[in-house]
């Protein structure tokens, strides 16, 4: 065989060089990040900048780059980071998510578009963040706990917890705890800044929800805090032999399958998305592995935390058959796959084997711990959960309307080291009774 000529090699490394430039959007583009819909009440919609304009949203949509969320009169929504950070939006409120990156360094950026409306910002100071109202920047240095309502006429920034940096036309200032900035949108967003936060109609609403993410989502010990205030709210760890440590929602039962209930959603540079309909249903559908355990039934083992997936993993055995995630080959419409992904949320009033907590709003109930034993053992229980707030709202700027949700207690940790079955209190149980499902 003859040897390939200098002018032949130099052309093979020129069409490798090429090919390699040709990959590096690609690899690129794999470290594009990817955030969650953690929590979506009334009207909200998404636009996931495919070209389809605005189409209803829905728990744990992935939110990307480019992606516009809004809710409507009566509609209400949380975005949850990585880190467990969240943005709160209240009614007739629009957010554009203009940058969600990776730096070289590894660090997470996040640039965020309030256009209108009122959003509380939780941020846990871990990543690069900043948001921007009117002609204003706001940037943190530290972890900040913050209220933000812009309109076309003035801005509004309230301080609850941390210091927040804001940049504009008329300079710099730093708006400390316990203080309101106010921005005047029509003379160069001139300000003012007062020693008092005046209370909002959705206060309440905000505090409850940092609750709940505190409480469930204490002592993380994964690479990752979004999702995980809903496993330990929704489910229970334990160690089984010969498998480790797995995850299993209450309310699944033996013969539950956990791919049956979601939708396929369409973003650019992604493709099609699997989400889950499950009100936990987004680490165990983007991290580590789902197995059918004989005598369990489907269970999560954590893990894999290096890539994200936008279809989970699975290992299945003999015993079981798996109908395969097959994602829609053509398209950017939403595909609904099994029950309705808008399902109501209120009022749930019998639990069952196989609901794996489709209805219970997070934090409705405590116990569901022992609720799931009852279930276990009877084959239903009869609950009367009280949602999460009102169930209606006022159009923006009125002066009432919302209210907290009657008989709402502080959530109880069921922690990730609790086995199957772990039982704090109870609250909205009924009634039991039927026959054993076990």
């Amino acid at each position: 065989m003859s040897k390939p000529s200098a002018s032949r090699i130099h052309l093979i490394v020129a069409a490798a060089a090429v090919s390699f430039l040709c990959a590096l959007p690609v690899v690129a583009e794999s470290s594009a990040r990817i955030v969650r819909l953690s929590d979506v009440h009334g009207t909200v919609e998404i636009n996931k900048n495919s070209g389809a304009g605005f189409e209803s949203a829905f728990l744990n949509l992935p939110v990307t780059q480019g992606s516009t969320v809004r809710t409507g009169s009566n509609g209400r929504a949380e975005v949850e980071f990585e880190d467990g950070s969240s943005i709160r939006l209240a009614p007739n409120t629009t957010v554009e998510f203009s940058k969600l990156s990776l730096s070289d360094s590894g660090t997470r950026v996040s640039q965020v578009n309030l256009v209108e409306g009122m959003a509380y910002c939780n941020l846990l100071g871990k990543d690069d963040f900043s948001l921007t109202f009117s002609q204003e920047t706001a940037t943190l240095a530290h972890a900040a706990h913050f209220r933000l309502d812009a309109s076309s006429e003035v801005a509004n920034l309230a301080v609850y917890k941390g210091e927040v940096n804001v940049e504009g036309p008329a300079g710099k200032v730093t708006v400390e705890k316990k203080r309101t900035a106010t921005f005047n949108v029509a003379d160069e967003d001139k300000y003012t800044v007062e020693n008092k936060i005046a209370e909002a109609p959705l206060d309440s609403w905000d505090k409850e929800s940092i609750a709940y993410h505190d409480q469930y989502a204490k002592n993380n010990s994964s690479p990752y805090g979004y999702g995980i205030a809903d496993l330990n709210y929704y489910g229970a760890y334990s160690n089984v032999p010969g498998y480790g440590l797995m995850w299993q929602p209450y309310f699944a039962g033996v013969g539950w399958d956990p791919f049956l209930d979601g939708a396929w959603g369409w973003y650019p540079g992604f493709g099609y998305m699997f989400a889950s309909a499950y009100p936990w249903g987004w680490l165990p559908y983007r991290y580590g592995n789902w197995m059918f355990v004989p005598g369990f039934g489907w269970m999560w083992q954590p893990g894999m935390w290096g890539s994200w997936v936008t279809v989970p993993r699975f290992t299945t055995t003999r015993l079981v058959h798996v109908t395969p995630l097959v994602a829609p080959t053509s398209g950017v419409k939403t595909v609904m796959v099994g029950k309705a992904v808008k399902t109501s949320t209120f009022p749930v009033r019998t639990l069952n084997a196989g609901s794996a907590g489709i209805g219970i709003p997070r934090g409705s109930m405590r116990n569901l711990g022992h609720l799931n034993q009852q279930v276990a053992k009877n084959g239903f229980v009869q609950v009367r959960p009280t949602p999460q707030f009102a169930a209606t709202s006022p159009s923006r700027g009125s002066s009432g309307g919302y209210s907290q949700p009657r008989g709402y207690s502080q959530p109880h940790s069921s922690m990730g080291s609790a086995p199957v079955g772990h039982t704090t209190s109870s609250m909205g149980h009924a009634s039991a009774g039927g026959t054993s499902h076990r």
